[in-house]
């Protein structure tokens, strides 16, 4: 799970401009935001936030050329992702990256026109949007795994061996 931890923890939000409605419990914030908690990170040229529904039920509104989110996960490595727009449902734990999406994750990743992540379940619903064959597409990497270094040199041991010295290296177990 991406940052367990970190849903227990306060929301901080930095920008150069801020506007506040108390009546509506909505706010912008302006120029360089950055939104923390715990590993969690947004970085967008403009943020909005309403918070009419509620304590836990917030929802950022994240836009930037492109806003990006980084956050640790609980076993290890990290999720990053970038988009035009980002929306982070508190209550849902969810993130939807609309325009020009990406969303890396450990060594894969997922490129579309959108994706929705779920934060909790590490769920990801990605679709492209066009008419032409090119655009409207999602492409998804998955990256090789490293070999370890015992892995390699037994590889590099049968690349220098002689034809007949590579069969018998093959069938050892």
């Amino acid at each position: 799970m991406a940052g367990k931890e970190d849903f227990t923890q306060a929301i901080k939000v930095d920008s150069k401009f801020q506007f506040g409605d108390g009546k509506t419990k909505k706010s912008i914030f302006r120029e360089d935001v950055h939104i923390n908690q715990g590993s969690l990170n947004v970085y967008a040229d403009e943020v909005e936030v309403d918070a009419s529904k509620g304590e836990g039920n917030e929802i950022f509104i994240a836009t930037g050329n492109p806003a990006k989110y980084s956050q640790e996960q609980e076993q290890g490595g990290s999720i990053e992702a970038s988009a035009n727009r980002i929306e982070y449902r508190r209550d849902q734990r969810t993130l939807t990256l609309e325009g020009d999406a990406q969303l890396k994750q450990n060594n894969s990743s997922v490129k579309g026109e959108s994706i929705v992540f779920n934060m909790e379940l590490e769920q990801i619903v990605a679709q492209g949007e066009g008419e032409n064959q090119d655009s409207g597409r999602v492409t998804t990497i998955f990256q090789p795994s490293k070999k370890s270094a015992s892995q390699q040199k037994k590889t590099d041991d049968n690349k220098n061996a002689e034809p007949s010295e590579q069969l018998e290296q093959e069938e050892q177990p």
